[in-house]
């Protein structure tokens, strides 16, 4: 099964670029990574960039709406994110709880949907 990890981080409980506390975070996502890869889980993950860079689209009544910015306005913002193959939502849990930006933030699991159970395109 696979689930998609959404790593949310509040901007204003992250470490800060350049502090010992956030090279702490980057050593911890490097080691996340490094179990993932190892124990074959890891199928893929990026971080984002800042949400000032995003567009939202939306289609009302036929037409085609954008907006600069993320359409859910919240303290979190969707940071990155890692896509996993594991057998249980148990063992999502346990690679979710590897992630530092669980400390400050919230990590959403969801499982990911199979629409070719046969497999790739």
């Amino acid at each position: 099964m696979q689930y998609m990890l959404l790593i949310y981080n509040d901007p204003a409980r992250q470490p800060s670029y350049g502090t010992a506390a956030f090279q702490d975070m980057m050593a911890g996502y490097f080691a996340t990574n490094e179990r993932m890869k190892a124990d074959g889980v890891l199928r893929g993950g990026d971080g984002l960039q800042g949400v000032e860079t995003a567009t939202s689209l939306r289609i009302a009544s036929g037409r085609v709406e954008t907006m600069d910015g993320p359409f859910a306005e919240t303290r979190e913002h969707l940071g990155g994110y890692y896509l996993i193959e594991v057998p249980d939502l148990d063992a999502a849990l346990t690679y979710a709880a590897l992630i530092p930006s669980a400390h400050f933030g919230t990590i959403e699991i969801r499982p990911v949907m199979n629409y070719n159970p046969a497999g790739p395109l």
